[in-house]
């Protein structure tokens, strides 16, 4: 009985000090975390005690902070990322609109038959021009915002391959360029949503008019691997790993939001299929598997 009350004060204090331990390290937790959301820093932060509760109580805030910091960086770069693309894209609007409304200005001041049609031929391809940049952006937009998960279906590669290039054909001749086509006579058949498939194969052949110099090998192999090449003296081999980024573009495509190539690769991923860029001796080639 003398022994339980000797021991008392000591345990009363060892719980004191444990207590004001507790205070010191919530403290510590406190002024560390506030200061830490202030600034931008890689810091983490320290407690002095070696309480097991109160350690793992630090490591989560720490691993919580490196969360919040990455998404404040991703969404800091993604904001100046969107305002060098309005930028870029409302430059490769205007200059269009502006060229039509000069043009039309100066068809109002003549009667001559032969300058009028030439004017109209101007105002037609700008118009054109204005056309594609906004069928890419509504595109864009449809595509990330819709919830549902495309529709599969077994799709005769093939065959829609060999379909999009013909319906691309008078566009690669009308900036003479006369493609090479080896598709496999082995039957490919994979499991995709054959919209997605066709766009993908459209924009990898806008892409091939932008930076070809008149060249273009497509091929099918019996593995189902496509690939389209064609010479590219413009692009470097880090420009090739760009080309996938949003809204990137080079200075030789102005007139573009870069998001063609962006959205093929969105799409092929939708589908567990995937699409590399690289740039070897010349060549710009693009490879698809699905």
């Amino acid at each position: 009985m003398v022994l339980c009350l000797l021991c008392a004060p000591v345990v009363i204090i060892l719980l004191i000090a444990k207590i004001y331990m507790l205070k010191k390290s919530a403290r510590e937790i406190y002024e560390q975390f506030a200061d830490r959301l202030k600034k931008d820093t890689n810091t983490p932060v320290c407690v002095s005690s070696s309480d097991k509760d109160i350690k793992q109580l630090a490591d989560s805030i720490n691993t919580q902070l490196a969360i919040l910091r990455n998404e404040q960086l991703s969404y800091i770069n993604g904001n100046n990322e969107l305002k060098n693309s309005i930028t870029n894209i409302s430059h490769d609007l205007r200059t269009p609109l502006t060229t039509i409304r000069g043009y039309l200005d100066i068809a109002k001041k003549t009667d001559d038959t032969q300058k009028l049609h030439r004017y109209m031929d101007i105002i037609s391809e700008r118009t054109e021009a204005i056309q594609k940049l906004t069928e890419e952006l509504f595109c864009y937009s449809m595509i990330v915002s819709k919830d549902e998960v495309p529709e599969l279906e077994d799709v005769y590669i093939n065959q829609l391959l060999a379909e999009s290039i013909s319906s691309f054909y008078p566009v690669l001749t009308q900036n003479n360029i006369t493609p090479v086509i080896d598709i496999t006579d082995e039957k490919i058949i994979r499991r995709v949503n054959k919209e997605s498939m066709s766009r993908v194969f459209s924009n990898i052949l806008h892409n091939a008019v932008k930076y070809s110099k008149g060249d273009l090998e497509i091929h099918l192999d019996d593995t189902g691997i496509i690939t389209f090449s064609n010479t590219a003296d413009e692009i470097t081999p880090i420009q090739a790993e760009q080309l996938f980024d949003r809204f990137y573009t080079v200075e030789t495509a102005r007139g573009s939001t870069g998001l063609g190539l962006h959205i093929a690769r969105y799409l092929l991923n939708e589908i567990g299929g995937s699409i590399t860029a690289s740039y070897q001796n010349g060549k710009l080639i693009f490879t698809i598997t699905i």
